[in-house]
């Protein structure tokens, strides 16, 4: 009989183990529904998880009626019933007799203080700690991407531009928050995958990918909605359908559902790295007993190495910006947009870096809130 070939394993030979690539590390994420400027109570439901789990809960996001009210003018500004109008607590987060347990994100819905987020339109610290994402926005936080778009959809508004300023009338105090299809074919240039996409109201057609029956059980009223497609936002749709996020949070309509939502294969250089499937999840507002907050352990896509928990500007976003300054307007009806969303040339991403590491500066968020 021949000899086993030196290359057949006998019983005593160790099994050559196959390498792993280590996953990327993930990170403790709080997602939380519409706040309506019940800052506290989400603090407390985020520390006392953190107490009850002994896990660490790294960033928390908001995804909309934010309500950052800075004091009784700025209660003006928001677009509810005056019997709604209430301080409620984020002043004390801003002036800085509180201050934020966890490194917090939110964007803009379909109550606010209009007038106060007007002055981050491009993002900014609205109280130490606490970071809105603008009119629209891309920053990373720990290796994950997240993605935003602040307000609400309506035809009328879309294609205007941003003409709403303070003192607000009975029209612009409600067109103010409405989305712009300027802040949309941004959002559609970017490329690479991105971890988290956050909206205030749902992408159009969602409910047919989750448990419609059990929402119009907790929602009868939106039947009508659900049945002839117009539940929803239509830029937004687009956009879940292009940018094809790992994760996409929302809020708006006062109720929890999840929806799995798959994406056909895509060829070409922009579809590289984006996900399968997109993971939805909308949750309610801030009261008791009501699920409006949930902690989710999220790695970053595409095997991105993790980086420091702080947050970070987005250099393409950056370069989008840059190469879309000139299509900003101030006017009822602008010009038409562009119809095509070309990502933003390398030269422009490379002018961005360059600009900061001349100024010897990083891509990271500056610390630098100051009270308006």
């Amino acid at each position: 009989m021949e000899r086993e070939s030196r290359e057949r394993r006998t019983p005593t030979t160790p099994r050559r183990r196959r390498r792993r690539r280590p996953l990327p590390p993930s990170q403790q994420v709080a997602i939380e529904g519409c706040c309506h400027g019940d800052l506290d109570r989400i603090y407390e439901t985020v520390t006392a998880i953190q107490a009850a789990d002994g896990r660490r809960v790294d960033l928390l996001l908001i995804c909309g009626d934010f309500q950052a009210v800075r004091n009784a003018d700025d209660l003006l500004c928001l677009a509810c019933p005056p019997k709604y109008r209430a301080l409620k607590n984020f002043h004390k987060y801003y002036s800085g007799a509180a201050v934020a347990p966890v490194p917090t994100v939110f964007i803009g819905g379909n109550h606010e203080a209009s007038n106060h987020l007007a002055e981050l339109a491009l993002g900014g610290w609205a109280a130490p700690s606490i970071f809105y994402l603008g009119d629209a926005g891309v920053v990373t936080f720990g290796g994950l991407r997240i993605a935003g778009l602040s307000g609400i959809y309506n035809e009328r508004h879309y294609r205007a531009g941003r003409y709403e300023r303070p003192p607000y009338d009975a029209s612009t105090i409600r067109s103010a928050y409405h989305v712009r299809a300027l802040d949309v074919h941004r959002l559609a240039r970017l490329t690479g995958p991105i971890d988290i996409f956050l909206s205030h109201d749902w992408p159009a057609g969602i409910a047919g990918h989750g448990d419609r029956e059990s929402l119009l059980r907790r929602k009868p009223f939106l039947a009508r909605e659900v049945a002839d497609g117009s539940l929803g936002s239509p830029p937004a749709a687009g956009l879940l359908a292009s940018l094809r996020p790992a994760h996409w949070f929302a809020a708006h309509m006062h109720t929890k559902f999840a929806a799995v939502v798959p994406h056909p294969a895509s060829g070409g250089a922009r579809g590289d790295g984006r996900a399968p499937v997109t993971r939805f999840l909308a949750l309610d507002k801030c009261l008791p007993g009501r699920p409006f907050l949930q902690v989710l352990d999220i790695a970053p896509a595409g095997g991105v190495p993790a980086g420091p928990l702080r947050l970070a500007h987005d250099a393409q976003w950056l370069a989008i910006l840059a190469e879309t300054h000139a299509l900003h307007s101030t006017s009822p009806r602008p010009p038409p947009l562009p119809a095509d969303a070309p990502p933003p040339a390398q030269a422009t991403v490379d002018r961005v870096v360059a600009a900061v590491t001349a100024a010897r500066v990083s891509l990271d968020v500056p610390p630098n809130f100051q009270v308006t």
